[in-house]
């Protein structure tokens, strides 16, 4: 247990039995009678949600250590996506609704850190940028300007938008948390 005012970014909390990632702090002074507190924004560990509390500066909280393992993403079935410890060979699942949106970026074999608490598999840890080949992409418009996007489809099926400049087959790096094109990867000659 430690108090909240010693808690920052990035850790992890455990609060009526749910599992939260801190994404934001802020402290908050008191002044007259009004005792200062700790505002937190919480992103739930199992499925996404985020939520802000307020506590007090020495309330206690339970801190959570999650350990980490690279584990390799082998393919989802109805409910879970499935993935295997390369030296044990044993497999994990975990629910769909614990990668959410970010799901698009798994691509079989992929080899990712996945984070356990008490040996159970509760979030995978994405770069925060991946590099997709664009799949079909319409031509550019040349009479507009440069600040106009198109939509393009990239090879995990996502749909982006991306510069006029962009073609198909040409390689983007999207951001993970956004799902926004961020540049065109230069090939090298």
């Amino acid at each position: 247990m430690l108090e909240a005012a010693s808690l920052k970014m990035g850790s992890v909390i455990r609060r009526e039995g749910e599992l939260f990632r801190v994404l934001e702090v802020a402290h908050h002074g008191g002044s007259g009678q009004f005792a200062g507190f700790i505002a937190l924004k919480l992103k739930s560990l199992r499925t996404g949600h985020i939520k802000e509390i307020r506590l007090a500066s020495d309330e206690k909280v339970e801190d959570v250590e999650l350990t980490r393992r690279d584990l390799e993403y082998l393919y989802e079935d109805e409910e879970s996506f499935v993935f295997m410890d390369s030296e044990t060979y044993e497999q994990y699942n975990l629910p769909k609704d614990v990668l959410g949106k970010k799901s698009v970026f798994l691509t079989p074999n992929a080899r990712l850190p996945v984070e356990f608490w008490e040996e159970q598999p509760v979030n995978v840890i994405f770069p925060e940028v991946v590099e997709l080949k664009v799949a079909s992409a319409p031509p550019g418009l040349r009479d507009m300007e440069t600040s106009t996007y198109k939509t393009a489809v990239l090879e995990n099926g996502m749909e982006v938008l991306v510069p006029q400049f962009i073609e198909t087959g040409d390689t983007v790096r999207i951001e993970t948390e956004t799902g926004k094109y961020l540049e065109r990867v230069r090939q090298k000659k």
